[in-house]
This record gives C-alpha cells, sequence and structure tokens, in this order.
C-alpha cells in the first residue's frame, strides 16, 4: 500500500485518538483498548513499510500517550509508592545505564585533573577552594584537628543547609541537560576537580587517612548522588541531540521522564547524606576507625546495590513479562 493511501485510510481513526488524548472526548475503557490496539497494528505497519517517514514518528508518539493516558486514568494500586521505589525507579535506572557510566567516566576523570593540577601548582588549590578555606583548614590541622569545619555550625542548622544544597546540585546537574548536556558535563567537571584537589591537598599535608575517614562517611552517599543526577541530566541532552527512531520532541520528554525518575530517587539519598554530615561526621575521629569504615563501605555497598544490582533484576523481570520475551 502506498504511504498516502495508508494515511487517507487511517486518517479519521487518529485525528479522534488526537481529540481524546486534547481532552475533547471521552472514551470507555474498551474503546481505548481497542483503539490502543489498532494503533499499534498501524505503528507496526508503518515502521516495517515507511520506517524513516515522518508517520512513523508521529504514530509512535501517539502511541506513547495514548499509553499513558490510558495508564494515568487507570486506579492506582495501594502499593504504588513502594513498586515506585523498587520497579519504577530501578527500571529508570536501567535504562539511563549509558549515561551514568559517562557522567562515572567523567567525574573521576575530572578528580584525576584536580589531584594531578594541585601537585604540579602551589595555587591551584586555593584557586579551587578559595584562600579563606584554605588558610582556615591549615590552622586546623596545625592545631591538630583537621577537620575542624565539620563541627563549627549547629547540627540543625547544618542538616537542613547541607540537605537543600545537595538537592539544588543535584537538580542542577539533572535540569542542566536541557542545553544538550554541555552545563552538566561543567557540573561534573567542576565537582570532580574539586574532590581531587582537595585530597591531594590533605595528603600534602599528612592527614590523607583523617580525611578519608571523615569525608567520605557522608562523602560516599554524597559523591554517588551527584554523579547519578549528572547521568540523569545526560539523559535529557541525548534524548534531544539523539531522537533514534522518535521525533526530537518524543525522545526529548522520554529522556526528561527517565531523568526525572532516577533523581528523585535521590532524595532520600541526600536526606541521609546530609544526617551523617551533620551529625556523624563531626565525631569521625573519636569514634573508632572501623566505625567510619563501616558506615562507608555500607554506604557504598547500598548504592551498589540500589543502583546497579537491582536495576540489572527488575529489567530482567520486566523483560521476563514483556510480550514476545
Amino acid at each position: 500500500m502506498r504511504e498516502a493511501a495508508f494515511i487517507k485510510r487511517n486518517e479519521a481513526r487518529w485525528q479522534r485518538l488526537e481529540q481524546v488524548l486534547s481532552g475533547m472526548h471521552a472514551l470507555s475503557g474498551d474503546e481505548a483498548s481497542s483503539l490502543y490496539i489498532q494503533l499499534n497494528d498501524d505503528l507496526s505497519y508503518a515502521r516495517t513499510f515507511y520506517a524513516k517517514s515522518p508517520v512513523t514518528g508521529y504514530l509512535n508518539g501517539l502511541a506513547v500517550r495514548l499509553h499513558q493516558h490510558i495508564y494515568r486514568n487507570k486506579r492506582t494500586p495501594r502499593r504504588r509508592f513502594i513498586t515506585f521505589w523498587t520497579e519504577e525507579v530501578p527500571l529508570a535506572i536501567a535504562v539511563a545505564r549509558p549515561n551514568l557510566l559517562l557522567s562515572l567516566v567523567i567525574f573521576l576523570a575530572a578528580a584525576l585533573i584536580g589531584a594531578v593540577s594541585a601537585a604540579h601548582d602551589d595555587t591551584f588549590v586555593r584557586l579551587i577552594l578559595t584562600d579563606e578555606y584554605v588558610d582556615m583548614t591549615i590552622e586546623n590541622i596545625r592545631n591538630g584537628d583537621p577537620m575542624a569545619v565539620y563541627g563549627s555550625h549547629d547540627e540543625g542548622f547544618m542538616f537542613l543547609y547541607i540537605t537543600v544544597n545537595n538537592i539544588k546540585v543535584a537538580l542542577t546537574a539533572f535540569a542542566s541537560g536541557i542545553t544538550a548536556g554541555f552545563f552538566t558535563l561543567y557540573v561534573l567537571l567542576r565537582n570532580g576537580i574539586m574532590v581531587g584537589s582537595f585530597q591531594y591537598f590533605f595528603h600534602e599535608h599528612g592527614v590523607l587517612a583523617d580525611s578519608l575517614l571523615t569525608i567520605w562517611v557522608h562523602g560516599t552517599l554524597e559523591i554517588s548522588a551527584i554523579i547519578i543526577a549528572g547521568g540523569a541530566g545526560f539523559c535529557i541532552g541525548n534524548g534531544w541531540l539523539f531522537p533514534g527512531t522518535y521525533t526530537r520532541g518524543e525522545s526529548f520528554r522520554r529522556g526528561a521522564k527517565t531523568g526525572l525518575k532516577v533523581v528523585m530517587g535521590l532524595v532520600p539519598v541526600f536526606i541521609i547524606a546530609g544526617f551523617l554530615e551533620s551529625f556523624v561526621t563531626r565525631h569521625a575521629l573519636t569514634l573508632r576507625p572501623w566505625v567510619a569504615l563501616t558506615i562507608i563501605l555500607g554506604s557504598l555497598a547500598w548504592v551498589i546495590w540500589y543502583f546497579i544490582i537491582l536495576p540489572y533484576h527488575a529489567e530482567r523481570r520486566a523483560r521476563a513479562v514483556a510480550p514476545g520475551a
């Protein structure tokens, strides 16, 4: 069948679906299901015979919108809150996996750049961390308390300030994906260079072990979350730059939806990280080293489980129940 004949034959039904989705008409559940099946048949036909035609992208977008319309009007099960964290977020993470890996590589490369730069340029750390912070920390090291900065404010105030600030950084890294990922790249580079130069600064002053057992009590979760938020931002950027078989607008929406779910999954992480930094980190050096190490390794194990292992199993379950799997 010629493409023009195919469009003419089915155009009326597609227009009716457009009216339904715009709120001009209502559909019964049975009619919506029937039209959804017919629309997917049309989409399959178009993909087979008109793969590069705009009509294929149009039908794909229409099918996604109709699916969301049907899903949105379903009665929400009581377990939805649980399945959001155990199924939806892990599945979004699985979809975002290549972007998360890209974010990790960029951050680690930036941290290495920060450490090497600090090693070869005495002024680099001051450029990154400011003279005020460097001078204060050097004075704390001389006084035998290199991590004194973490105990300089009220715990409750620190918890609120740090948690809000961390969430702000994550949302910035995510939302910056709208710049085709370039500002997300900047956020990752800036934070990575800061971490690398920061750690080399403590190594240079002979207190690296103290800094590792203190900073990473909260930093394991905090830095992991920033990297993951960067990956969520790249979901938007890649959706915009590389639409594949979708229209650019539809690919952008899908990337944004995936990235948003990933970022929402980070909110509890930032709350816990803020709690640890405000109430535990300040006491880390007075604890036995194995206590701090247990918190650090426990945090790392949880990140690996929730953001690597669980998405893998959620993806396998989804494939097992998918039609034709």
